[in-house]
């Protein structure tokens, strides 16, 4: 199958699936669509057990193996789905919650990445290196299904403005770490430095060679926009900005989801106040809105057909749900933390530390990462494991962060 064809039919699917979810399971539509899409892919694993002859898992399986989600997610669908989600999370906002915002995406990344790195390697006796690569890519809170979920969950303005902004950052920084890692843990790999002057060197390039990038590239786009009063071209260049930064990005080996994400938010502030018509500021936002919503059904339809590609053995199995505790633990270790740390200078409410772990969840970032690590005997239960904390978190975090919040009260915070 060619590009347009798999196209094609991943939006027909998304499709067809969202209207099953609205007409019948009524579900948050991206969580409804990654269901369907599970149900389906058991449907044809259970098809193919009884009637063996007809190989439907086994061409399924060849299809979803032919679109490489690793390259998909990471270096198409991911630029602008982080711009999008940036461009809805005001500076304003983010400026009164930026240290927690700082240090559970420092901090708690570092903190989150060692409890799963050290809990995975005692409990698989995997060597620490690679128990971390694990920890690395199981860390980042994938702010795609944290906004979608923000979106139907109604939560008080500060907390939504921690979870969002956090799981923007967290998202880069721990790609960043896995990164380093990786090049650590698999020192023939051509595409990583293997000594630890390379990883710090690394390190600083993506990270703050994407923030950099970041602010450069969307303040000329923001002045360009300034100078022009047409909503179609403007729309125009903002996709460029998203599209045209993250490839940039990617051949100067910076960190594309930081500067998308940078870009994002200097144009959903200061672009949207200074740069745009009211018109236009309709447009952009209405745009924005629109491709978030697509690219979500598509990606929560890839992450329920990504079963074929997983291999689920007894024991990954046994290993993945003593896992899902792990990360719970390691989750709240990195909102612990941060918040003990701030607070003798400002006041939380009762609520923040269990609604952010619960909040943070995992997603197809952590997939992709898994899928692009290179072979070892490692990688088919580092798979299955990620996979099943991925639709745990997805399903049943997703869907009772609302009843976690209303359990621990909605009162604001005291800033």
């Amino acid at each position: 199958m060619d590009i347009l064809q798999i196209t094609s039919l991943l939006l027909v699917l998304a499709a067809a699936f969202g209207a099953i979810n609205y007409l019948f399971l009524k579900l948050p539509s991206s969580i409804g669509i990654l269901v369907v899409a599970l149900l389906a892919s058991f449907g044809v694993l259970i098809t193919d057990l009884i009637w063996p002859q007809l190989t439907i898992a086994e061409t399924m399986r060849s299809v979803i193996l032919g679109i490489d989600f690793s390259d998909a997610l990471l270096e198409g669908m991911l630029g602008l789905l982080l711009f999008a989600g940036a461009l809805h999370v005001k500076l304003s906002d983010l400026r009164g919650e930026w240290r927690v915002v700082f240090l559970m995406a420092t901090i708690g990344v570092a903190l989150s990445t060692v409890v799963v790195g050290l809990g995975f390697s005692v409990l698989t006796g995997a060597p620490i290196l690679i128990a971390l690569v694990f920890g690395a890519l199981i860390t980042p809170t994938d702010p795609v299904a944290v906004l979608g979920v923000l979106r139907e969950a109604n939560l008080r303005k500060s907390l939504e403005t921690k979870i969002a902004g956090e799981s923007l950052f967290n998202d880069g920084v721990g790609y960043v770490v896995f990164l380093v890692l990786v090049g650590l843990a698999f020192p023939s790999d051509d595409h990583h430095g293997a000594g630890l002057a390379d990883a710090v060197k690394l390190f600083l390039q993506e990270a703050v060679g994407g923030a950099v990038l970041g602010i450069v590239l969307g303040w000329l786009a923001f002045r360009l926009m300034r100078r022009i009063n047409d909503y179609s071209l403007e729309v125009l260049i903002t996709l460029a900005l998203a599209f045209g930064g993250y490839q940039i990005s990617l051949y100067l080996h910076a960190s594309a989801p930081i500067m998308a994400v940078c870009a994002g938010l200097l144009i959903g502030d200061i672009g949207t106040k200074h740069g745009m018509s009211e018109e236009t500021r309709k447009y952009v936002e209405a745009f924005w809105k629109l491709i978030d919503e697509i690219l979500n059904a598509v990606l929560f339809l890839l992450i329920g057909f990504e079963v074929f590609a997983v291999t689920f053995e007894a024991d990954f199995l046994v290993t993945a749900i003593v896992s899902i505790g792990l990360a719970l633990v390691a989750r709240l270790t990195a909102v612990a933390v941060p918040v003990t740390l701030l607070k003798p200078f400002r006041s939380f409410s009762a609520g923040v530390i269990p609604i952010m772990t619960w909040g943070g969840l995992k997603g197809g970032i952590s997939v992709a990462l898994a899928l692009s690590l290179p072979d070892s005997e490692w990688k088919p239960m580092i798979l299955a494991v990620t996979y099943v904390i991925v639709i745990f978190s997805i399903v049943v975090q997703g869907l009772t962060v609302t009843r976690v919040a209303n359990r621990f009260g909605r009162e604001p915070d005291i800033l």
